[in-house]
């Protein structure tokens, strides 16, 4: 089953929406960007949403903060995941104290055994460390939330050699397609599942049954 992630949540309707539907997993937004939330925002989404729908895990999503805030952030806020979007270091993800999630910005002249090369050598510091790879697509100046695809194709190998969610420009309309290309262990959204720049019930609940109707469809 390809696990779902729902990310830049920033009220709690919108995460108990994603919870009802299905979701695996709620991201909100520690780092700068127009889907920021607070500690107050998050600490009140993370216990309605372990409340109401404990199978769905919170990720917070940080851009090189310091080990230090993103630890004690984590525990404010009851996280259950910590998401590194920026241009940490392997090294650093050994001080996170939660199960992580690293992402990796592929541009479109990476091969599919470079990004292989990248995760093995990922995999090789993180090896006692719980962890996930989240990989989108690269944008200059940005760390996520740009809307923007990368070639799904590239993630495939990866895909089969490691837990890899892929991110960037998913919609209800296109997932489907990523998921029969790449074959990744996870997806996840956050601008395909919004209008006008606010996060959409029904784009929400659309996504995650395009995402179960394409699951039916690969067995």
């Amino acid at each position: 089953m390809t696990r779902v992630k729902i990310c830049g949540i920033k009220e709690e309707a919108h995460a108990l929406v994603a919870a009802e539907a299905g979701a695996d997993f709620i991201g909100l937004v520690f780092a700068p960007s127009p889907r920021q939330v607070t500690l107050a925002q998050a600490e009140r989404i993370a216990r309605v949403v372990k409340e109401s729908h404990p199978a769905t895990e919170v990720v917070g999503l940080f851009v090189n903060a310091s080990a230090t805030e993103v630890n004690t952030t984590a525990d404010l806020c009851h996280l259950d995941w910590v998401q590194l979007s920026g241009d940490e270091p392997w090294e650093y993800c050994l001080e996170i104290a939660k199960p992580l999630i690293k992402v990796v910005h592929i541009s479109e002249h990476r091969n599919p055994q470079e990004i292989g090369d990248i995760l093995a050598y990922g995999a090789s510091i993180l090896n006692k460390q719980k962890h996930i790879y989240l990989i989108d697509s690269f944008t200059k100046g940005k760390y996520g939330g740009t809307g923007k695809a990368f070639n799904w194709e590239l993630a495939r190998q990866a895909a089969k050699q490691f837990p890899v969610i892929i991110a960037g420009g998913l919609t209800p309309e296109n997932v489907a397609q990523a998921i029969k290309t790449a074959s990744p262990w996870g997806v996840d959204v956050s601008s395909g599942v919004e209008i006008s720049g606010t996060k959409h019930p029904a784009r929400i609940r659309a996504f995650i049954q395009a995402v179960r109707r394409a699951d039916d469809e690969q067995r």
